[in-house]
């Protein structure tokens, strides 16, 4: 019975991923549709994916302590239900503005399910069979980043994109069922209950300032104050919520867990990879649509094999970082995927899919599958039970803020490199009515193909030229900073001391202690020189160390 509620447990922290994962990436396929219906541009491109992303990376620190406060399922419940009421109001929109409003309410929401999900998981299974439940975690989530795009691609081109949205409905309500079968509700202490709102307050807008200030750069300049007040504020804010958070008695933030090496450079190898792989997803598909001449569905596809890479490998992967340590999974799985990301600086305006494309796409998936799980580990073992729901809410914030900003920062630098570019290639070429409507429209849009039957062949080469080079560009920051990631965690991840399983001595006098055990006396608990990989082996050291 206790297996079973554990398998089910699962399931539903699955679903509720599955969930999110589902919209963002229909969404991202979507996006071109959503121009080309309700208008805004690149910004409002942008703006569709980053204020889902603003709301979740600036209130899951929140979400996370919310959850440690009145119980995960409570919380997971709350999140999953909201952000199925929104997906509604989402599908439904009639402007874009009213669609961006909507995405920034279902990022509230899923700010409350994501970390909670994690936390799902500490809760049911025990400290040694972590690893690969977050393995399975991992790999299942996953299949969204398959489903999303090709569900999504089918449904914009056979129907309409407001359907991405309202297809969340059923699985909302899969979730919500097992959750109530088979997660246990868990008391709180409603003297203890206080939520830090102020801080919340303070990340959301210390976030929007810069946000704002790189989506509107392009178009208004840096001198604007649109731009410098904002872009200066925001860091301002950021700085007083570091202070707020050193001295508030409850802190959304415990600023105490980065004193713990694994959770600290996990953290900033997080933000500096998943700032990549933001870029990579946000332009690869808008490069493939508005460039290349995919259609949504095609676009879809051409993601598969990525998913289907981490849903293979993702939980062995798991195991395998529990067994022999993370640091070289976090340290060459990067790697490997920046060299996949790097190979996509070959893609031109004709995407020959399987000798262009699909090659760069598995390399990059081989690593991403080495990376994800292990990190994810990583980061929570560093962490006390009690604080798993927080931990994993201030990793999914890294995470979540890195993509916000990786990607409003690359739309302003592509969209410098695409005008200086398409300026160059249009300074001789003397244009018509027809053609200096079109070129406006492109570089309203950055990333974009023009008909030469309307504006003429070079006027077309030209925006495809500038096109290209924008694209390269940004993919080339995104593999930088994969790169980057994995560098870091080559320098500052420390495998954890092995433990002694019983089953592996004689007589197992040794059992749950570290390897040198005998040799003399164990030393203080584990996070000082270094974080475990799971809980498992924190809790092992830990009962040594009292043992001795």
């Amino acid at each position: 019975m206790a297996d079973r509620r554990k398998r089910l447990a699962l399931v539903a922290a699955i679903m509720g991923s599955f969930v999110a994962g589902l919209d963002a990436t229909a969404v991202n396929v979507a996006l071109p549709a959503i121009r080309s219906d309700l208008g805004g541009g690149l910004a409002g491109q942008q703006w569709v994916s980053n204020a889902y992303l603003l709301a979740l990376g600036s209130l899951i620190l929140v979400g996370g302590s919310l959850g440690d406060v009145f119980g995960e399922r409570r919380v997971f419940s709350i999140g999953v239900a909201g952000f199925g009421v929104v997906s509604l109001l989402c599908s439904i929109a009639p402007s874009i503005e009213v669609l961006i409003a909507c995405r920034a309410l279902q990022g509230a929401f899923g700010a409350l399910l994501t970390p909670s999900a994690l936390a799902v998981i500490v809760a049911a299974f025990p400290p040694d069979e972590r690893g690969a439940a977050i393995g399975s975690w991992t790999a299942w989530a996953g299949i969204a980043t398959v489903v999303g795009p090709l569900a999504g691609g089918f449904l914009v081109d056979a129907v309409s994109w407001r359907l991405i949205f309202a297809v969340n409905i059923p699985f909302v309500v899969i979730t919500l069922l097992l959750v109530s079968r088979a997660v246990p509700a868990r008391a709180h202490d409603a003297a203890q209950a206080r939520v830090d709102w102020l801080g919340a307050a303070l990340t959301f807008f210390g976030l929007a300032g810069p946000v704002l200030a790189l989506i509107r750069e392009p178009v208004v300049g840096w001198s604007s104050p649109e731009v410098w007040l904002p872009g200066l504020g925001g860091p301002a804010l950021l700085g007083v919520f570091l202070a707020h958070e050193r001295r508030t008695p409850a802190p959304m933030l415990p600023l105490g867990l980065f004193k713990r090496r694994n959770f600290s450079v996990g953290n900033v190898q997080t933000f500096a990879m998943y700032g990549g792989l933001g870029i990579t997803f946000f332009l690869l598909v808008l490069f493939l649509q508005e460039v290349a001449g995919y259609r949504a569905l095609q676009a879809g596809f051409a993601l598969m094999p990525s998913t289907i890479v981490m849903f293979v490998l993702s939980k062995r992967m798991g195991r395998l970082a529990d067994r022999f340590g993370p640091r070289l999974f976090m340290g060459l799985g990067p790697l490997t995927a920046a060299v996949g990301v790097a190979l996509m600086l070959r893609l031109h305006s004709h995407v020959n899919y399987f000798t262009d494309l699909l090659p760069a796409l598995l390399i990059f998936s081989i690593g991403l599958a080495s990376t994800v799980a292990p990190l994810t580990a990583a980061v929570l073992s560093d962490a006390d039970e009690s604080n798993a729901g927080i931990a994993s809410g201030v990793n999914n914030a890294i995470a979540r803020v890195a993509s916000l900003l990786a990607i409003a920062a690359v739309g302003a630098v592509i969209s410098a490199q695409f005008n200086s570019t398409l300026n160059h290639r249009l300074s001789e070429i003397r244009l018509s009515r027809a053609a200096l409507t079109a070129v406006a429209h492109a570089r309203s849009q950055t990333l974009a193909r023009v008909d030469p039957a309307r504006v003429g062949r070079p006027v077309s080469l030209a925006v495809q030229s500038a096109s290209v080079h924008a694209f390269h560009v940004g993919i080339g920051i995104s593999a930088s900073l994969v790169a980057l990631g994995g560098l870091l965690g080559l320098a500052g991840i420390r495998n954890p001391r092995r433990v002694v399983r019983s089953e592996d001595c004689a007589g197992g006098q040794l059992a749950g202690q570290p390897l040198d055990a005998g040799r003399g006396p164990v030393p203080a608990p584990l996070p000082q020189s270094g974080a475990p990989v799971t809980a498992a082996a924190a809790s092992s050291a830990r009962e040594a160390s009292r043992a001795t």
